[in-house]
């Protein structure tokens, strides 16, 4: 039995999966990104996750061969590495488990864990890529100067471009008329309280924003449209700079997949598909994700295991139906 976890900015998810390729259990926890809660966040976060899972699959934590926890911001700052690589002892009960950033699980899970490039686009954005054997990563410097091509860096903005079109430095378009009827404020500068006073500038919440900039750049909004398309552009770009610190040579055709909820918006996927192409070098396949990062994590625990899922398995997971996870909303 080896379990998955892939924690995110928004949720942390955890899933069960047996050498068979059956998802034996799922949950869902809180975000586990601890730069502004604290580390000991993680901990709370991952015993959680880890009881529901192993509740919903009715086994005991010991049942489980090996388990893989990727951590939001691990490896971002080298002293709480020591701290983050034990959380998950005192969950487990056992050391059969390893840590590493959530970049790791996103690759696995779209590429199936073969040589390629895989770019993360959620709350914030990354690429990871793989080839024989040595791994990049680039980008997910953090909201503040970094990020970009996420969905808190869309939102923020987004978020911009409302205070401009309020003001009247910029023509108000769709995305006034969105933000407004979203954040059901009395006036445009209430969205002030809103993001700094109530939310605490949340960036899980900040981010989710960006789900409204995608629905005004659908109804015609020019600059919500814009800055999608942006977005796509530099999400093109960690691609290509990861194919070139990885050394993949300028004839050789590198498969790249994407995971993340910001490539839901189709304008951003198809700017970052066009921008692909019209980069230095054409020889990339792009591939549809094979399987979501939290099965990726699993599939990544039973590689470290020395016990990798076999064609059979693999096959099985990518035609079981998602069964609902525990903790989540249905």
């Amino acid at each position: 039995m080896f379990l998955g976890v892939d924690g995110g900015g928004t949720k942390t998810a955890f899933c069960l999966v047996d050498r068979y390729g059956q998802v034996r259990g799922r949950a869902t926890a809180a975000s586990s990104y601890y730069f502004s809660e604290g580390i000991e966040l993680v901990g709370r976060v991952l015993k959680e996750g880890v009881d529901k899972v192993c509740d919903a699959a009715g086994l005991a934590p010991a049942e489980i061969d090996y388990a893989f926890f990727a951590i939001p911001g691990y490896g971002e700052s080298s002293g709480d590495v020591p701290v983050l690589d034990a959380a998950p002892r005192a969950v487990l009960g056992h050391d059969r488990y390893a840590c590493d950033n959530d970049m790791v699980c996103g690759w696995a899970g779209s590429l199936g864990a073969v040589d390629g490039i895989n770019v993360i686009s959620g709350t914030g954005s990354m690429t990871y890529g793989e080839r024989l054997g040595r791994g990049v990563r680039i980008g997910g410097w953090g909201e503040l100067f970094g990020d970009e091509g996420s969905a808190y860096w869309i939102a923020i903005r987004g978020l911009a471009a409302f205070s401009r079109m309020s003001d009247g430095r910029l023509p108000e378009g769709p995305l006034a008329g969105v933000l407004r009827q979203h954040l059901d404020t009395g006036s445009d500068l209430d969205v002030i309280d809103v993001v700094y006073n109530r939310w605490k500038g949340n960036r899980g919440q900040i981010a989710a924003l960006s789900r409204q900039v995608a629905e005004a750049a659908a109804l015609g909004d020019e600059s919500a449209a814009a800055i999608l398309t942006e977005a796509g552009r530099e999400l093109a770009l960690l691609v290509d700079v990861t194919r070139e610190r990885l050394g993949f040579a300028p004839d050789e055709t590198v498969p790249v997949s994407y995971s993340g909820g910001t490539f839901a918006a189709t304008a951003v996927l198809e700017a970052f598909t066009t921008a692909l192409k019209a980069h230095r070098t054409t020889g990339y396949e792009l591939r549809h994700p094979l399987y979501e990062p939290v099965i990726g994590a699993a599939l990544y625990a039973a590689k470290l295991a020395g016990t990798p899922l076999d064609r059979n398995a693999l096959d099985a997971l990518r035609t079981a139906p998602v069964p609902p996870a525990s903790g989540e909303d249905h």
